[in-house]
């Protein structure tokens, strides 16, 4: 397992607060909600309530969208169908109060347990090919994220980068639950309490509160790069040119 190295920004509790609220409580001209994502794991009762934990039903797919990923409709009518019964007997192994801080949970996302098997379905691996039409391994993961959002934490690009993840990289759900039970729970508790400065509610987890720092801070130091290239080629190399970026620039929120 390759271990996970956390950035300053996560010590930084003036910056991650304010990268927290712009993304949970910024809006639009219009009053909605001006990032998507904002609403993925509130979205109807949640995936993880009760009489939906164990099954994928229309509100995930929709939620999936609001991070800027879908299914196509052979794809979608899969996952609501369930022909093969593998959504509902892998969701029944895993509890839907599993936690990636609980060391009881190493089981569920070991190779071979229910939420890696469930992820290998999804993602479409050489082990379990017959992926639903336009999944891949970005979609399984926002997809188990939905369905478990205290288990499996998002994944893509921003966050690999922020980390500096390798290019193939089986050991990150490992590596996040033991910095999460480090030093008696010190990386958890500060995301909890992060979480709590930013007052954007205890119903969004850690794991979500550690995703969206991730990606906020990356977008930010993108858009900054892309706005220090474009200045020097305008000025000739002298800084002082400004372009904003894409807000969203990549398959996550």
């Amino acid at each position: 397992m390759i271990e996970l190295k956390i950035p300053e920004i996560y010590w930084d509790d003036e910056k991650a607060v304010s990268l927290l609220g712009e993304y949970f409580t910024r809006r639009r001209s219009c009053g909605d909600l001006f990032y998507s994502g904002a609403c993925f794991e509130r979205l109807g009762v949640g995936g993880d309530a009760e009489y939906v934990a164990y099954c994928f039903d229309s509100n995930d797919l929709v939620a999936i969208t609001t991070l800027s990923v879908s299914l196509e409709p052979h794809g979608a009518i899969n996952l609501l169908t369930d022909p093969d019964g593998h959504w509902a007997r892998l969701l029944s192994l895993i509890p839907r109060d599993a936690r990636l801080e609980d060391h009881r949970s190493d089981a569920l996302i070991v190779q071979g347990g229910p939420a890696w098997e469930l992820w290998e379905r999804l993602a479409g691996t050489k082990q379990h090919p017959g992926k639903p039409d336009g999944s891949g391994p970005v979609v399984a993961g926002k997809l188990l994220a939905r369905k478990r959002p205290h288990l499996i934490p998002i994944y893509d690009i921003r966050v690999k980068q922020l980390f500096e993840r390798p290019k193939t990289d089986h050991s990150f759900w490992a590596a996040l639950a033991a910095a999460l039970r480090a030093d008696n729970g010190a990386f958890y508790d500060q995301l909890a309490r992060l979480r709590d400065k930013a007052g954007i509610g205890e119903d969004i987890g850690v794991l979500r509160v550690f995703d969206v720092i991730a990606w906020m801070h990356q977008g930010r130091q993108g858009r900054s790069r892309r706005a220090e290239l474009s200045g020097g080629v305008r000025r000739g190399g002298v800084g002082g040119g400004h372009r904003a970026g894409s807000l969203i620039d990549c398959p996550q929120i």
